[in-house]
């Protein structure tokens, strides 16, 4: 993968902070797009440090990977719009492009795909691994634990040092997901646990281990297919958030790659992060147990400051714009429910009702309260059949590639342990009391 990243920063005249002592000359950079970044490294010494809870204000890194302008909807990977991907690429096309920096030629993409069907299987001591597990486990906790013991099973490529031991991690993490993905929701029905089928696509066979069964053929929807792909494509990387900084964090202390991978699905297990398209059909499912009065009383609950309640779904903390992920989800969601039953219908009107009241409602507009990707992707899974506790985990499978590839852009770059500064806010020092 990317050993020698070139990461062009433009440096501009740099600002001046008025200390206490002296002054302070701060450098500043600008990247490729985006705002500049002012360099406060050395601030420590003049003995001050930057106080930014939650890090909204604050630039952790430089990186070639992914770039998001909140203000005009633009998600970009290595320079390539999010929209052109979902519609002309395929996911492990994506997957190529994350962590090579280019679309493969034919020749390179055959090859690729070709590695990550030779690792699709998991270690079979890992089917007593599982067996440890409660058969009621929430399947991310069976996900974080298993992704957790690969370094067990395969410990033989754990020097992050070396570029081929990075590389053949990176291979089997995005080859083994799907697998482990499946197991753990086979294992929490007490379904029989199926083997990969190395002569389907990446998204087909993920939907084979999921649905299939040893006593009939499997065939599978080329429309479930083909969406299933593009949520993969659209999860596979979205910046420094929440997961992927805790991947970086891990990252940092020389960790192997699959402990990195595990702490990023631990982060994205929070209600916060991954879960939000699994509180969006809890929403719609609470909302539809009416009429279009019900909408309306919600839509007053949400506009309410005094109530808790909030439309799940719109707004995001990056995007002031329409998220462009879900401009793309939201035909395959209308194709994917058109082709199921009345139920999912009815879900799709109100959700239709939803967004047409947060684009046009003035509350809605002077928020940028958008719907954002995980208002559609919750709506599509369940239309699929797949149970809202493996939506987490399926955010999980797309966004392993993002997470690796941000993983080794630091390791093959300059990089320190992370170790963020407080302000202390607790007693002063005191005596032990004598007895």
């Amino acid at each position: 993968m990317n050993t020698n990243i070139l990461i062009a920063m433009k440096k501009l005249e740099p600002i001046t902070l008025k200390g206490a002592k002296e002054d302070i000359s701060l450098p500043v950079y600008q990247g490729t797009y985006g705002k500049p970044g002012i360099d406060v490294t050395q601030l420590g010494a003049s003995g001050y440090f930057s106080y930014d809870p939650g890090y909204a204000s604050t630039i952790s890194t430089a990186s070639a990977i992914t770039y998001i302008d909140g203000e005009k909807g633009v998600l970009l990977y290595r320079g390539y719009p999010i929209e052109e991907l979902a519609e002309h690429s395929s996911y492990l096309e994506t997957c190529y492009l994350l962590l090579f920096g280019e679309l493969p030629s034919d020749k390179e993409f055959k090859e690729f795909s070709g590695i990550v069907q030779r690792h699709t299987m998991i270690h079979e001591k890992m089917r007593d691994f599982i067996n440890g597990f409660r058969v009621d486990a929430h399947p991310m906790a069976i996900v974080c634990g298993m992704i957790g013991a690969l370094s067990a099973f395969y410990h033989d490529s754990l020097d992050i040092s070396n570029k081929d031991h990075r590389t053949i991690s990176a291979f089997r993490l995005i080859a083994k997901m799907p697998t482990i993905a499946a197991v753990a929701y086979k294992y929490s029905r007490g379904e029989p646990i199926l083997y990969p089928r190395n002569d389907l696509s990446y998204s087909e066979n993920f939907l084979y281990m999921m649905f299939g069964n040893p006593c009939e053929e499997y065939v599978s929807n080329p429309l479930f297919v083909k969406a299933m792909d593009v949520i993969f494509t659209l999860h596979a990387d979205h910046e420094q958030n929440a997961s992927t900084s805790t991947v970086r964090m891990a990252g940092s202390t020389g960790a192997n790659p699959f402990a990195c991978i595990a702490a990023g699905v631990a982060a994205l297990w929070g209600p916060a992060h991954g879960g939000a398209n699994e509180a969006v059909v809890n929403m719609l499912e609470a909302i539809g147990e009416g009429d279009d009065k019900n909408i309306d009383n919600y839509i007053k609950r949400a506009k309410d400051p005094e109530d808790p309640f909030r439309l799940m779904g719109f707004g995001h903390r990056v995007y002031k714009n329409y998220d462009p992920r879900a401009k793309v989800l939201k035909k395959i969601c209308h194709d994917v429910l058109e082709a199921t039953d009345s139920e999912n219908s009815e879900m799709l009107r109100i959700a239709q009702k939803l967004e047409k009241i947060a684009l046009e409602d003035e509350y809605f507009i002077e928020r940028k309260l958008y719907p954002n990707v995980d208002f559609y992707s919750g709506i599509i899974l369940k239309a699929m059949g797949i149970p809202v506790n493996m939506f987490t985990v399926i955010f999980a499978l797309g966004r392993t590639v993002g997470w690796i590839a941000h993983w080794d852009e630091m390791i093959s770059n300059t990089y320190r342990i992370g170790r963020p500064q407080q302000i202390y806010t607790g007693p002063t020092k005191r005596s032990y009391p004598k007895k």
